[in-house]
This record gives structure tokens, C-alpha cells and sequence, in this order.
């Protein structure tokens, strides 16, 4: 599981699905955040979805929805007091490029005429 059982308990309500909201009740809301979580943390793509979290088409589906909700931001903002900065990482890499690289002349290919006099 990605998500801690604290961390399912603060963002639960915000959830569509529940008893009392229009549509269907969502019985697997957990399921269904652990299934988007794993296509984000893998970087997999929806098809490779495995079986135990339900149809991949319907995760995706039911994810576009939620998304055009704007369900995705009330959840990460609920969540963002969590994050862990501790250990955070960040790539300085920088390659140089040798000073006459960018402002370089380029060479030109002089044409020659048929002329023999302007050769």
C-alpha cells in the first residue's frame, strides 16, 4: 500500500462516492487512490495496471473524472503537509560549452563559377 491509514482518514471525505453524493457510492475509493498512486510512483503506463486493482480502463476513466472534478488538487493540497523534505535531492549538473561555441563563425563553401577567369 502507498498510502498510510492516517493518510487515507484525512483525505476520505473529500472523496466522491460517498453516501449522500449524487452517482454511485464508491466502495473501493481506497483501492481506486492506491491503483493511481501506483500508475504515478512506477511511471507505468494504465494498461500494465495490475488485475487486483480492477479493469485499467475503468481506473482511467473513473482518474479523468476525478481529475476534471479538480478532486487531484483538494487531495495533494490536504496531503502536502506530509511531505518529507529531509532528504531532497536536487540535480545541479551543469555541462559547459567552450566559450566560441555559441558565437562561432561558420565556414562557407565558396562556389565556383564555370569561368575559368573568376576562378
Amino acid at each position: 500500500m502507498w498510502l498510510r491509514d492516517d493518510q487515507f482518514s484525512r483525505i476520505e471525505a473529500l472523496l466522491p462516492g460517498k453516501k449522500g453524493d449524487p452517482g454511485r457510492t464508491a466502495a473501493d475509493n481506497r483501492m481506486f487512490v492506491e491503483a493511481v498512486l501506483w500508475v504515478a510512483r512506477t511511471g507505468s503506463p494504465w494498461r500494465d495496471l495490475p488485475s487486483e486493482f480492477g479493469p485499467w480502463n475503468s481506473v482511467y476513466q473513473r482518474f479523468g473524472r476525478w481529475s476534471r472534478r479538480g478532486v487531484w488538487h483538494r487531495v495533494f493540497a490536504k496531503l502536502a503537509d506530509d511531505a518529507d523534505f529531509e532528504e531532497v535531492f536536487i540535480d545541479s549538473t551543469i555541462v559547459r560549452a567552450h566559450q566560441h561555441a555559441a558565437g562561432a563563425q561558420k565556414k562557407t563553401v565558396t562556389k565556383r563559377s564555370g569561368d575559368p577567369a573568376a576562378g
